[in-house]
C-alpha cells in the first residue's frame, strides 16, 4: 500500500514550489512600468520585448520531460526552479530594447521548463491521492503571485529600484524552492523506458478545451503585465496604485483557486466555467469604461474571479476527452500557456496601433468565449463520474 503520509508531504511540498513560482511572476508583473522607463520603450516596443518570452517557452518546454527523464523528479525541479527564480534579477538588468529581447528569452525559457515539471508532478500527486488538488495547487501559485506583487506594490511606492528589488526576492525565492524541492515526489524512469518525445501533436478531441484554456490564460496574462501600465498611463495613477492593480488581480485569482475544487464538486465544471465567463466579461467591461482608477481596479479583480479555475478544469477535461490522457493533456498545456506567454506582446501591438483601451476590449471578447464555449469541459464531468467506483476503490484517502 502506497505511502500516504508521504504523499501528503509531497503535495504540500509542491504546492510550497507552486507558490515560489508564482512570487516570480508577481514580482515581475508589478516592475513592468519601471522595466519600461529603464529601457525607454514605447507600448509596441515593450510588446515585442515580450514576446520573447513566448518565443524561449515555446523553445524549452519540449526539453523538460526529457530533464527529469535524465536527473529524475526531484533533481530536475530542484535545478529548473532554482534557474528560474535566479532569471528574474535578468530583465531589469536591459538597458536596450536588444537586450531585453535577450533577457526575456531566458526568462521565457526558465518560466515554461519550471512549468512543466511542476505540474507534472502535481498530477502525479493527484493520481495517488484518489481527489482534485490541481486547483488547489494553481491556487498557490496565485498565492505566491500575490505576495509577489504585494511586494512588488510596496518596492513601485517607495521607488526602489528595480534591480535591487530583484535581486533580493530572487535570493530569497531560490532558497525556499530548492529547500521546498527536498520533500517532492521523487519519480525515476526504469532502465527500458524510453526518453518522452521532444514533441507531441494534441488530438483533435483536446483542441477545443485548449482554446477555452486559451481564453483564459490570454486575459491572465494580459491583466498580469499591462494592468499597471494601463492605469499609470491612460488613467494617469500613481507607480504605487498602478502596481496595487495587479495585487489586486492576483487576490481574486488565488482566492478563486484555493475554493475552487469545493465550487466544482456543488456546481460542475460547466456551469462553473460558464459563470466565470459572465464575471470576466463584465470585468473587462468595467476595465474598459473606467474613468477612475478604482474602476478599473475593480475591473482587473472581477476578471480575475472569473477565469481562476478555468485552466485546472481544462486539464481534468483532456484527461478524459481521448484514449491518450498524457498527450492530450500535454496538447492543451501548450496552447493555454502559449496564450498566456503571447498575450503581453499582442496587447502591446494592438496598443500600439490602437490603445489600450481597445487591446482590453479584445480580451474581453475573448473572455465571452468562456461563456459560449464552456459545454466542451462536460467530457470531464462525465469522465470523473466513471472513474469514482474504480479509483476509491484503488487508492484510500477522502473523496473531494
Amino acid at each position: 500500500m502506497e505511502d500516504m503520509s508521504g504523499v501528503r508531504r509531497a503535495r504540500g511540498a509542491v504546492a510550497a514550489v507552486f507558490a515560489v513560482h508564482g512570487a516570480v511572476t508577481g514580482s515581475f508583473a508589478t516592475r513592468v512600468p519601471w522595466i519600461q522607463d529603464h529601457a525607454s520603450l514605447g507600448a509596441g516596443r515593450l510588446g515585442f520585448a515580450l514576446a520573447f518570452t513566448a518565443l524561449g517557452a515555446s523553445c524549452a518546454m519540449p526539453l523538460a520531460g526529457r530533464i527529469s527523464h535524465r536527473f529524475g523528479s526531484r533533481n530536475a525541479l530542484r535545478g529548473l526552479i532554482a534557474l528560474w527564480t535566479l532569471s528574474l534579477v535578468l530583465p531589469s538588468l536591459a538597458p536596450n530594447l536588444p537586450t531585453l529581447c535577450l533577457a526575456m528569452f531566458t526568462y521565457g525559457a526558465c518560466a515554461g521548463t519550471a512549468d512543466v515539471a511542476m505540474n507534472a508532478l502535481g498530477v502525479e500527486v493527484e493520481r495517488r491521492l484518489g481527489r482534485s488538488v490541481m486547483s488547489g495547487l494553481h491556487g498557490m501559485w496565485s498565492a505566491g503571485a500575490l505576495v509577489g506583487s504585494a511586494a512588488g506594490t510596496l518596492a513601485a511606492h517607495l521607488g526602489a529600484d528595480a534591480r535591487t528589488h530583484f535581486l533580493l526576492a530572487a535570493a530569497v525565492l531560490t532558497v525556499l524552492g530548492v529547500l521546498s524541492c527536498t520533500w517532492v515526489l521523487d519519480i525515476q524512469p526504469t532502465e527500458d523506458e524510453e526518453p518522452p518525445p521532444r514533441f507531441a501533436l494534441p488530438p483533435r478531441s483536446a483542441l477545443l478545451i485548449g482554446m477555452v484554456g486559451f481564453c483564459a490564460v490570454f486575459a491572465e496574462g494580459a491583466s498580469l503585465d499591462w494592468s499597471a501600465v494601463f492605469l499609470q498611463d491612460r488613467l494617469d495613477s500613481s507607480a504605487g496604485l498602478a502596481a496595487a492593480s495587479t495585487t489586486a488581480f492576483m487576490l481574486t485569482m488565488a482566492v478563486a483557486r484555493i475554493a475552487g475544487d469545493a465550487v466544482v464538486n456543488r456546481f460542475g465544471a460547466v456551469r462553473t466555467v460558464r459563470t466565470g465567463g459572465v464575471l470576466a466579461v463584465l470585468g473587462g467591461l468595467l476595465v474598459v469604461l473606467a474613468g477612475q482608477p478604482v474602476v478599473a481596479m475593480g475591473g482587473f479583480a472581477l476578471m480575475g474571479l472569473g477565469i481562476a479555475v478555468v485552466v485546472p478544469l481544462c486539464f481534468a477535461a483532456a484527461g478524459h476527452a481521448g484514449p491518450n490522457p498524457s498527450q492530450a493533456i500535454a496538447g492543451v498545456a501548450t496552447i493555454t500557456y502559449t496564450s498566456g506567454l503571447i498575450a503581453p506582446s499582442l496587447i502591446g501591438g494592438v496598443a500600439q496601433a490602437t490603445s489600450l483601451v481597445v487591446s482590453f476590449g479584445v480580451v474581453t471578447a475573448l473572455a465571452c468565449g468562456l461563456a459560449m464555449c464552456a459545454g466542451v469541459l462536460r467530457s470531464a464531468e462525465r469522465g470523473a463520474e466513471r472513474e469514482v467506483s474504480p479509483r476509491a476503490a484503488a487508492v484510500p484517502g477522502p473523496r473531494p
